[in-house]
């Protein structure tokens, strides 16, 4: 947070806004790995012929060490300087993923994923960090988050779009290759363009922090995402416990710690704490519906993957254009306001899709998922800005790690919480509706879903094939009814979180007041993030 004692701040120039188009990027991209693979996997298994537990792995395993590693990194950054790290890790990233490409392979392929999810880690971080570094202007550094943030939520986006187009050129091997040019751009770019020297040896680095709080992360994302995709509950129940404990023992070291890790009470300060809430809210209500309309477009619209990345399209264009232009109006409105418009707007969205049936036109699904989805941007655009700003700027990239983790973790509560209830929703839907004379298998295999129920499908006579696809259809499509009243619901706490807890925070064309309690944020902040 800036205040009206701060010193002037040098405006950015085109160089800094050069850079800023090269550090857009890898965010783009690395948020686009996370979802490339979903259209490419049954391509991918028909190569390499994975058992169910391997695809599974080989899908997550990026994401998991990705999230798991993010704040460790931001730290690493810190210490070591933002670019070194970033041009590092983007080497890797595109070394790695020639070695993937060329993988035959199923454990071997996790490997390399798992690879890739550090070397991303490595650059996320650093990315938000040289940003902090090169525009000090706070109106500019408002308008770089926006563009940033935006390109995080149009590589989420885009990822299937890109995947169909490389399917209908290619073959899965190219959802990898692709990330040799872009990373290659990378590393060279950062060597010309972006500033050294941001390292800071204030800190030794803990290791054994940072090895619990993979322990932490690891086992609890995917005890979450397990709840989902697992019939046996115990080992998702024991792996959030697990996660769970270590994360007590990281909090416990943290606090006792004269240089930790990551200053847990940076949470304290009701800026932080109260952004972070907001963003964790905002990406759990909206990771279970996104995946449940994408599988909508592709099962019951029965779209191809490259027509379902065309029907996301329009959303990722007006979401970029929400997000690039949240920061603008944050200059004139309080940010907590914008944000609580923004979610405000989403909760609509949600309950447009409420009413959305198997049989209902493409184009009003997809009007609903443009006023849906562009709504998120307001707090993925200003809360991270908000997060990284309250703290000092040796400790940009660390706030930064934890902005993003807080983001991936929501995606994957999401998928858990939102897209457990739908399929919930769907099976008891469809548990009375099934024709007669449908053998057990089939039965079985669409209770469990809807693609259980298109492949049984395929193997029936028409008498019975055109009614459970339809059955299940509609099933499906009232399981999207109760995800997104779920996620109305988490939108709609998250509106109001924002317009409570950050309130105080002025517009970040003005100065900043004291805070209520008496002591103005840049106190706070001192107490809260250095030591």
């Amino acid at each position: 947070m800036s205040s009206a004692a701060s010193p002037p701040q040098t405006r950015a120039g085109r160089k800094e806004w050069t850079a800023l188009g090269l550090l857009v990027l890898p965010a783009l991209l690395l948020f686009m790995m996370l979802t490339i693979l979903f259209l490419a996997s049954p391509y991918l298994a028909a190569d390499l012929e994975p058992t169910g537990t391997e695809i599974l792995w080989i899908l997550d395993i990026y994401g998991f060490l990705m999230a798991s590693l993010l704040v460790l990194m931001g730290t690493v950054a810190d210490r070591y300087g933002h670019r070194n790290l970033l041009v590092t890790g983007a080497a890797l990233f595109g070394i790695f993923s020639v070695v993937a490409a060329m993988t035959d392979s199923p454990t071997m392929m996790i490997v390399w994923r798992a690879v890739l999810g550090i070397a991303a880690a490595m650059q996320m971080p650093a990315t938000l960090g040289l940003i902090f570094s090169m525009f000090q202007d706070a109106k500019q550094r408002g308008v770089a988050i926006g563009i940033w943030a935006a390109a995080i939520s149009g590589g989420v986006a885009l990822g299937p779009l890109l995947a169909g187009l490389l399917l209908e050129a290619f073959s899965w091997r190219a959802t990898f290759l692709v990330a040799v040019p872009v990373m290659a751009v990378v590393v060279i770019g950062g060597l010309l363009l972006l500033p050294g020297h941001q390292a800071s040896q204030s800190n030794k680095l803990d290791l054994f922090s940072a090895l619990l709080l993979v322990l932490t992360l690891l086992p609890f994302i995917y005890g979450i995402k397990s709840f989902a995709t697992e019939d046996e509950t115990a080992r998702s129940i024991a792996a959030v416990v697990i996660g769970l404990a270590f994360g007590v023992w990281f909090v416990l070291r943290q606090l006792r710690s004269s240089a930790p890790l990551l200053d847990v009470r940076l949470f304290v300060n009701r800026t932080v704490g109260g952004a972070l809430g907001v963003f964790i809210l905002a990406a759990t209500g909206l990771g279970g519906v996104y995946l449940m309309f994408t599988q909508f477009l592709q099962q019951v619209k029965d779209l191809s993957p490259i027509k379902t990345g065309f029907a996301i399209l329009p959303a990722a264009i007006v979401l970029i254009v929400v997000a690039t232009l949240s920061p603008v109006i944050a200059r004139r409105i309080r940010p907590g306001y914008v944000i609580a418009t923004g979610l405000a707007v989403q909760v609509v969205g949600y309950l447009l899709f409420t009413q959305i049936e198997s049989t209902t036109g493409l184009p009003l699904v997809i009007a609903g998922f443009v006023v849906l989805y562009p709504a998120v941007s307001p707090s993925m655009a200003l809360t991270t800005d908000l997060v990284v700003g309250s703290v000092p700027p040796e400790k940009a990239g660390s706030a930064g790690g934890l902005a993003s983790t807080v983001n991936d973790l929501g995606i994957s509560l999401g998928v858990a919480i939102v897209g457990t209830i739908g399929t919930a929703a769907y099976s008891s839907d469809l548990e009375n509706k099934l024709p007669d004379g449908l053998p057990a298998e089939a039965k079985g295999a669409a209770d469990e879903s809807l693609a259980g129920a298109v492949a049984a499908a395929q193997n029936l006579p028409d008498n019975l094939a055109d009614p459970l696809l339809r059955v299940a259809k509609d099933a499906f499509a009232h399981g999207l009814n109760v995800g997104s009243g779920v996620a109305a619901a988490i939108a709609a706490a998250g509106a109001i979180i924002a317009a409570i807890t950050l309130r105080h925070v002025p517009p970040t064309g003005s100065a900043a007041p004291a805070d209520q309690s008496g002591e103005p944020d840049t106190v706070q902040v001192t107490e809260f993030g250095s030591k």
